[in-house]
């Protein structure tokens, strides 16, 4: 199954334009502007609506420290992980010390 998005406002590490994103099975395969397939694809019209290929993770414990030790992913495993679900960005959990403000 294909799945064509048309006219989303795509906002990616590097990019913000309004533009196209063609899903073949569980892969992007192509991201641009006007882009025409010729299959039986699902089509979207996201005109007016955000497009962001990739997951958001907006809680995750990297390196943080707890009852003397630290949680089992690193910067490097965690977000490796991350790539391998499909997420694309990740958000850290910030530890506030007390007593600071």
């Amino acid at each position: 199954m294909s799945v064509l998005i048309k006219n989303g406002r795509i906002v990616t590490a590097t990019d913000d334009y309004i533009g196209d994103v063609f899903i073949e099975g569980e892969t992007i395969s192509a991201i641009g502007k006007d882009l025409s397939v010729e299959t039986d694809t699902t089509l979207i019209n996201a005109t007016g609506f955000l497009v962001l290929p990739g997951g958001i993770d907006p809680h995750v414990h990297l390196d943080m420290p707890f009852m003397g030790t630290f949680s089992s992913d690193t910067h490097e495993t965690g977000t490796r992980a991350a790539l391998f679900g499909g997420t694309t960005t990740v958000i850290d959990f910030v530890l506030q010390k007390q007593g600071i403000r």
